[in-house]
């Protein structure tokens, strides 16, 4: 990738499918860029869709994914990170690569838990939610219905 990445953004062989990939840092200040360039996509692919909207509530709701994966990587797998970001017919997908190669569990529901909420947060909002160990680290990919009511 090269050129302005708040720009970059590609069409897939999916004629549906829209994505991009925005390296960060690993350091804090990468969640709130996690969450800024995940507003950006989604009313990026809003416009391409003919004006179509993403609702406020999708928008959290991504928003919310993308900030909550990307603080375990930043907290439990000091080093850069990947998000990508990708449309794929009526869902976004939110994924996170870090190189820490410890697949993360989430813990059982304890409301007297203080933090380490995270993961338990993204399975409750997400259609659907992958967790892949690679050579070099994992990937996490939460699935966001576009159409969700949840």
């Amino acid at each position: 990738m090269g050129g302005d990445p708040e720009r970059e953004c590609c069409q897939g062989s999916d004629a549906t499918a829209v994505e991009e990939t925005v390296p960060l840092s690993g350091d804090a200040s990468c969640i709130a860029e996690a969450r800024r360039r995940t507003a950006v996509f989604l009313s990026r692919i809003a416009a391409a869709d003919s004006g179509a909207t993403v609702s406020e509530r999708i928008l959290g709701l991504a928003q919310l994914v993308a900030s909550e994966l990307v603080t375990n990587a930043c907290k439990y797998a000091p080093g850069p990170i990947l998000l990508r970001l990708r449309r794929a017919e009526t869902a976004v997908e939110v994924e996170v690569w870090d190189g820490h190669p410890d697949v993360p569990a989430a813990e059982r529901a304890d409301p007297h838990r203080v933090g380490r909420h995270g993961l338990e947060i993204v399975k409750a909002v997400a259609a659907d939610l992958t967790m892949v160990p690679e050579a070099a680290g994992k990937r996490i990919t939460a699935r966001i219905d576009l159409r969700s009511s949840v």
